[in-house]
């Protein structure tokens, strides 16, 4: 893995949401890391970012040497009021950038950003048991895995895990 040195991480703007379609899509259509079976359009996109941006939630993104690396947030975890400083992040990278840290740059200002909102905790759902670069990714910046719902998914006819996992902020 090589040190990154001209990695920018920014928050997202609707300029930026053509590249994040594209990083998800492609998540969407050749992996188990979201259960989403259809990628969502652009308009969907924006729709979450605006979202977000109405719960006052971090949507990151990285760039790299001028091309949109890899993107993050956090949402709330549930809608009920006591649930309010409690987290759920997602992290996406784009296909042939990953292992360059660009997963780790982004989570590391993402929980940063969530502290500085006042979380206390930040979860990740993690699509596969097997989703070993994920799970290595989030036990490196101190999450600890917490349960796993067994086969709870069915995606490309295959029964999914969701692995999941909790780090204090």
């Amino acid at each position: 893995m090589s040190k990154i040195d001209s990695m920018d991480i920014r928050a997202c703007t609707l300029a930026d949401l053509d590249a994040v379609q594209a990083i998800y899509a492609h998540h969407v259509r050749t992996g188990f890391g979201t259960f989403e079976e259809e990628p969502p359009a652009v308009e969907d996109m924006r729709q979450r970012l605006e979202t977000l941006a109405a719960h006052g939630s971090p949507f990151l993104v990285a760039v790299l040497d001028g091309e949109l690396a890899g993107y993050a947030y956090a949402g709330p975890f549930r809608p009920r009021a006591a649930y309010r400083y409690t987290c759920e992040s997602s992290v996406y990278v784009a296909a042939g950038l990953q292992r360059r840290g660009v997963g780790r740059e982004l989570m590391l200002r993402l929980i940063d950003e969530c502290q500085r909102r006042g979380k206390r905790q930040m979860l990740a759902v993690i699509g596969d048991s097997a989703n070993a670069a994920s799970i290595g990714l989030h036990a490196a910046l101190g999450f600890e895995s917490v349960g796993v719902f067994k086969n709870v998914g069915c995606k490309f006819g295959r029964w999914v895990d969701v692995v999941l996992m909790q780090r204090g902020l």
